[in-house]
């Protein structure tokens, strides 16, 4: 029901800020919403939807949140009277049943961010509260996020149920951080925002390459925090890496709806006011002395907005800039990206020998863009055997139909040539 998923993206991070502000316990409160989220589901095709779905889904949500801590409750009594009757001490009704105080606020606002920086609690790990904020609120399936993580989906489901166990049994109270709290928890707020925006510019997975509306919340969210902290360099980085980045959306597919690449998009399309915009935030922020990854991916996109054409695209300064980033933030993507650059300057057996600390890499031997990025350095390199098997591995691997569709066309022209 498409409606219903609209109103549902919309509506669940205010849904679910006002039952924790009422409530306390997240994964009472996320049961509780996504119960509710059901029963819309199953009624609104019937009856329609309401005037106002907010209030239908808070409404509904605390009533299955009240009947369990009811239900909760008079178990707890049934165990106390067991226990008195065996002279067993057992702990009071309201230390089992609360799910603890609540902060004051207001659930009518735009709650997205807050619950954002409410979910990145100081009782996590980051990367546990980048997952859980990645599902609570930002609403992405346990398979999305499992592969921004390059794990297994039952792994991040564990994890998941581990970081909501965490917050349980620390009590976490879901309050407001102070200013200097507050900055503690950006770099978690942002890694969150990067990563919505990225799974909307390249789904993991479906019929559509480009989900434009999930990488604007993204921008959205990130332009907010700017907003909030106007002198945070990161944050102006990665607000200026979504603006560039987002500006090449129009021309990464055709009319079919099929990958376009980067070699090969009509730069025409870009769109110039986003470039424009991510180009004067770097110049503000650049020269202020640190530099952070957000900072540094910005001004590799900025490099190749600032290129008219592909083949004038400046890859030495591409090849440093990514070397710095692998000095600050080394990863997988990093060096996948830096290979071909790498290669574009060096020859691709130079990129094709970076590559190869990740071949032995368990989590990248799963990953299509391992297989997707070696093909087409063993397509430079005349080695169209290799950059056939390659495609196919590829292809195989990915969860993403235009990608695949691409791949398999690479392929095709490929296994031509070698007829």
């Amino acid at each position: 029901m498409t409606v219903l998923a609209d109103v549902w993206r919309r509506e669940a991070p205010h849904v679910l800020a006002a039952l924790l502000h009422r409530y306390g316990d997240l994964g009472d409160c996320e049961d509780a919403a996504q119960e509710a989220a059901e029963a819309a589901t199953a009624q609104w095709p019937i009856d329609g939807v309401p005037a106002d779905p907010r209030a239908w889904l808070i409404r509904v949500a605390s009533r299955r949140l009240i009947d369990r801590f009811r239900a909760d409750r008079a178990r707890t009594r049934r165990e106390e009277l067991e226990a008195c009757r065996q002279g067993v001490d057992a702990p009071a009704a309201d230390e089992v049943v609360t799910g603890g105080a609540a902060p004051d606020g207001d659930p009518d606002g735009d709650d997205t961010l807050r619950l954002l920086i409410l979910c990145c609690h100081p009782a996590l790990s980051r990367p546990s509260q980048v997952a859980l904020s990645l599902r609570a609120v930002a609403g992405l399936t346990v398979e999305q996020i499992a592969a921004a993580y390059l794990v297994p989906a039952r792994t991040m489901t564990q994890r998941l149920t581990r970081a909501r166990a965490q917050l349980r049994q620390a009590g976490a109270r879901f309050l407001m951080p102070s200013a200097a709290e507050l900055a503690e928890r950006v770099a978690a707020v942002l890694d969150v925002c990067h990563l919505v925006f990225t799974e909307g510019y390249t789904h993991t997975s479906g019929t559509a390459l480009v989900d434009v509306a999930l990488a604007e919340e993204a921008i959205r969210l990130t332009r907010e925090v700017h907003r909030a902290l106007p002198d945070h360099d990161e944050v102006a980085g990665a607000l200026a890496l979504m603006l560039l980045t987002h500006a090449r959306s129009p021309a990464r597919t055709d009319e079919y709806g099929d990958l376009v690449p980067l070699a090969e998009q009509d730069r025409g399309r870009w769109r110039r006011e986003l470039a424009d915009e991510g180009v004067a935030l770097l110049e503000t922020t650049l020269p202020h002395g640190h530099v952070g990854r957000y900072q540094l991916q910005a001004a590799i996109a900025a490099v190749h907005t600032e290129s008219v054409t592909y083949e004038d695209t400046d890859w030495r300064q591409i090849v440093v800039l990514y070397g710095m980033l692998h000095q600050i933030a080394p990863g997988p993507a990093v060096t996948l990206n830096h290979a071909v650059a790498a290669a574009m300057v060096h020859g691709p057996d130079i990129g094709l020998a970076m590559l190869e600390p990740l071949v032995t890499d368990l989590a990248m031997r799963r990953h299509h863009r391992l297989y997707a990025v070696r093909a087409h350095l063993h397509e430079l390199a005349g080695d169209r055997e290799t950059a056939a098997e390659d495609y196919r591995q590829a292809a195989r691997l990915t969860s993403s139909l235009p990608e695949q569709r691409y791949l398999n066309q690479r392929l095709a022209r490929l296994i031509a040539q070698m007829t």
